[in-house]
């Protein structure tokens, strides 16, 4: 299957660039960046070895191979305008950007601060998080790529279960690495001065991907907990750990826990290790895993998540999807290349 890049020179599109490169089943047809126009991947990314001479950088208005699955690898302004035509011109989309994530107009446009032009398409979209959606994705032709903290927070609590209906508080509290929490921004604050040897929280409760959180965790329950979401800039490159704490009306046994959490053990990407303290950047970062943890005492329970912001958080995941989309193993490209 072919496939189009739209956005490829930005951190997101090198990181799936790199994924694609070896996959025995897709091939990239077409890239785009408005600041590469003309480049070709070796001189953009010489790091990643592609040399196709051919291939080159075009504007995102370039038109697109007709039958390619596209991925908007782009802001979420540039995907509300383009993923309407690229439907209605029969593409399958996938959308990494947070702009068809949350069906809820007056939050997404709160949060967000963008007025949603084309919020119809919330009907058909998938939210593109395989451990809840493997099924749906199969059959998709436009798939809303989850957000990086939001992928580390809705797994911990979904995989909860029947557990969930017990909850009455939800706190979290997450670290992420630069590339999650600034990417490619011109703000200072994201700069490696103002990075190295600091620590701090920014957008508190404010963070867009908090009403993600909320709405997909409570996947197959009626009613979840408010989600106290803090996230914070950690002093390195790539990953984020998330810990969560939360609190049951009453105490929980802890084969209560494991009997929910026992169904991790089936998802190809999703490791349980014995204890919180197990769980560290340095064992995801450039994988596609999320590992968590967890720590029962009374009506507390503390899980500890981390993942790769750039990989789990964004391409990999997306890949996952494609994979699904274009009825290949889910796995293809991640696991065997």
């Amino acid at each position: 299957m072919q496939v189009s890049i739209i956005g490829a020179g930005g951190l997101t599109g090198k990181e799936l660039l790199s994924l694609l490169k070896n996959h025995p089943n897709f091939e990239i047809v077409h890239i785009t960046s408005n600041k590469t126009e003309g480049k070709t991947l070796e001189e953009v990314f010489p790091s990643l070895g592609i040399k196709r001479p051919s291939l080159k950088f075009k504007t995102h208005s370039a038109p697109i191979p007709k039958d390619s699955l596209v991925v908007l690898a782009t802001p979420n302004e540039v995907s509300l305008e383009m993923a309407p035509r690229l439907l209605d011109g029969g593409h399958k989309v996938i959308d990494l950007s947070g702009a068809y994530r949350l069906h809820d107009q007056d939050k997404f446009e709160k949060f967000y601060g963008l007025k949603h032009t084309s919020f119809h398409l919330m009907k058909e979209v998938v939210f593109g998080l395989p451990e809840l959606y493997r099924e749906r994705l199969i059959r998709a032709n436009f798939v809303s790529n989850p957000g990086c903290y939001s992928t580390s927070v809705i797994i911990p609590i979904y995989f909860l279960g029947g557990l969930r209906k017990k909850l009455i508080s939800i706190v979290v509290d997450s670290k992420s690495g630069v590339s999650g929490a600034g990417g490619r921004t011109e703000d200072i604050g994201f700069t490696f001065t103002n990075t190295y040897e600091n620590f701090r929280a920014y957008k508190v409760l404010t963070h867009q991907h908090t009403p993600e959180m909320e709405e997909y965790s409570k996947e197959g329950v009626s009613i979840l907990p408010k989600i106290i979401f803090t996230p914070h800039l950690l002093p390195v490159y790539r990953g984020i750990l998330s810990t969560i704490v939360f609190t049951f009306e009453e105490e929980i046994p802890e084969e209560f826990v494991q009997e929910e959490y026992s169904a991790i053990q089936d998802e190809p990407f999703l490791r349980l290790l014995s204890k919180p303290e197990e769980v560290e950047l340095k064992n995801v970062q450039f994988s596609n895993y999320l590992d968590l943890a967890y720590r029962l005492d009374g009506n507390v329970l503390v899980v500890v998540s981390a993942l790769d912001n750039l990989v789990k958080g964004a391409a990999g995941q997306a890949l996952q999807n494609m994979n699904l989309m274009a009825g290949f193993d889910e796995t293809l490209g991640i696991l065997q290349g």
